[in-house]
């Protein structure tokens, strides 16, 4: 599964386009990911992630980079052995083409601000 453009508000994976917000888990993606607070994300965003207890886990947080990961967050995938990447998403869409196929990658990924 291969990212193949990401603009603002809008990403393109294997041919379809997506404009919402999504995960991808072990190349499964679940549109339409909605938060409970948009651009701030807190565990319970990330309980479908915490679940299947991914090697990697890679957020993008927007275009400007403005969705902020919680502490909370960070220590919970800590205990699970999980590998926290946060970067602007077109970044993290250009990390996770890089690395999906080596290991168990979720991404989680911000798609406008």
């Amino acid at each position: 599964m291969k990212i193949e453009d990401y603009e603002f508000g809008k990403v393109k994976i294997n041919g379809k386009k997506y404009e919402d917000d999504l995960i991808i888990i072990d190349g499964t993606i679940y549109p339409k990911w909605w938060r409970k607070e948009g651009h701030n994300l807190h565990l319970e965003d990330l309980t479908e992630i915490f679940s299947r207890k991914p090697d990697t886990l890679i957020v993008g947080t927007g275009f400007y980079g403005r969705m902020k990961v919680s502490e909370e967050i960070e220590k919970e995938l800590e205990q699970i052995g999980c590998k926290l990447i946060v970067k602007k998403t077109k970044d993290a869409a250009k990390i996770f083409n890089e690395i999906s196929d080596d290991k168990t990658i979720a991404l989680a990924i911000h798609l406008t601000c």
